[in-house]
């Protein structure tokens, strides 16, 4: 039977390594995901096709960061219920989440579904791409209730102190969409809605996978779905969506930084972005401690056991620093190599080595921010976590890389978001150390 750690006891560098890796590989898996999928419509259906999947994908990232929202809300007050060991609390709850969820999917699936070409025409879709970016966006928006769910179901585990069988979840997912792409696009003829039924398709057997995987082992006290109570719908989004909204800072903040990039060319543009897809996988490794901190923190906040909550965060940077120091070595003596992989381009290359070089020192600083916020969220402290965000993204990161650009040119891009990381991370501690998130009771203790 797969292990479920009590975070509340034992081994903390032990327990955040176990735990954490199986996270960063799930995280790993994910990006593989979407890296086949354009990698199978690029070469099996071009670039019109590919494209229109691109703008597609712009509209489902952000349900996307919305799920992301309240499935961080369930890891918040899961993984706390778990900590307290309050079995009939863990259930009220799953069975709320489980009722707001599917209510939620059903609904967005049906407005995406019917106003899916009027949402690509607000993105400026090109009239060559629309119908076939509509067609690929209507069979998601169909299959968005297997989305949610299996990424719940992933989120209720690791709240559970579980995080080896979300990985067996999304395994499932990738290696389906492997088989299923090509023979949908081209054995079946299907073009790019193969694609989109091979996404539906494969995200469908991993929620059945992990749905009947976790019946048959009583892995989580699911219950026949009841209507839940208003005070605990009120909590869920009172924590949801200013976690969803981080998500919208995130996205909105990236693309003022991409504005600043392209003000200095097509090569540059084009280092920037290859430098980005290096980036995406280099900080999965933070991404899965900030998780993994926030499921132990939990359970310990659970039970107002904040000196082993400290010593879990105080490991987490250390980790984090260790690992990010170490990429950004690696990232510094070879990175060039690294932005080849994407592009050939000399004054491409010439400029991702050169962004990479100086931002793989700055690595461990925004690492800090991922650790100590996922500290604060875990507490439930969503909107101050919010601000934090919004302080990171556009008092420091956006405002730092115009202005270093104008100093220093193009180098100043990475100058002025590296400097950001170093400011960020130094606001998350003074937050982390002398912030009041620890006098946060999201249940006012009467689920004790």
């Amino acid at each position: 039977m797969t292990r479920q750690y009590d975070f509340t006891e034992g081994n903390i560098l032990k327990q955040l390594f176990y735990f954490s890796w199986p996270i960063l590989l799930t995280n790993l898996l994910q990006t593989s995901y979407q890296f086949i999928d354009s990698l199978w419509v690029g070469n099996l259906l071009g670039a019109t096709s590919l494209g229109a999947i691109g703008i597609s994908s712009t509209i489902l990232f952000t349900v996307l960061a919305f799920i992301i929202g309240l499935n961080n809300a369930a890891l918040t007050i899961l993984s706390q219920q778990k900590g307290k060991q309050n079995d009939d609390g863990l259930k009220r709850y799953l069975n709320a989440f489980v009722v707001l969820l599917t209510s939620l999917a059903v609904l967005l699936g049906i407005i995406g579904f019917f106003f899916a070409e009027q949402l690509l025409n607000l993105l400026g879709t090109p009239e060559t791409m629309l119908q076939d970016a509509k067609a690929y966006l209507q069979i998601n928006f169909m299959g968005i209730l297997f989305l949610f769910g299996y990424n719940f179901i992933s989120t209720v585990m690791r709240a559970l102190g579980d995080s080896k069988t979300p990985l067996r979840f999304v395994t499932v997912a990738v290696l389906a969409n492997v088989v299923l792409d090509p023979l949908f696009i081209s054995v079946f003829g299907w073009g790019i809605q193969g694609a989109g039924y091979a996404t539906v398709v494969s995200q469908g057997l991993a929620f059945l996978y992990g749905f009947f995987h976790m019946r048959r082992e009583r892995l989580a006290p699911f219950t026949v779905p009841t209507i839940p109570a208003l005070k605990d719908i009120r909590l869920i989004f009172h924590l949801g969506i200013p976690s969803g909204l981080q998500m919208a800072v995130i996205s909105g903040g990236s693309a003022a930084i991409m504005s600043v990039v392209t003000s200095f060319g097509g090569p540059v543009v084009a280092g920037f972005t290859s430098a980005q897809r290096l980036d995406s996988i280099i900080m999965l490794p933070a991404q899965a401690l900030s998780t993994a901190i926030t499921s132990m923190a939990g359970q310990n906040i659970g039970v107002r056991n904040w000196k082993r909550v400290d010593k879990i965060a105080k490991y987490g940077v250390l980790f984090n620093f260790a690992i990010m120091v170490t990429i950004g070595i690696f990232i510094i003596l070879f990175g060039e190599y690294g932005i080849k992989l994407f592009t050939r381009d000399e004054a491409s290359v010439d400029f991702g080595a050169r962004y990479l070089s100086i931002i793989a020192l700055c690595y461990p600083f925004l690492g800090i921010n991922f650790i100590l916020n996922g500290v604060v969220r875990a507490a439930g402290a969503m909107y101050q976590v919010l601000i934090l965000n919004v302080l990171s993204f556009w008092v420091l990161r956006y405002p730092l890389t115009w202005l270093f650009s104008k100093w220093f040119g193009e180098t100043g891009i990475a100058m002025g978001m590296g400097v950001s990381f170093m400011i960020s991370s130094i606001f998350a501690f003074l937050y982390y150390r002398y912030g009041r998130f620890r006098e946060k009771d999201l249940f006012e203790s009467k689920d004790n």
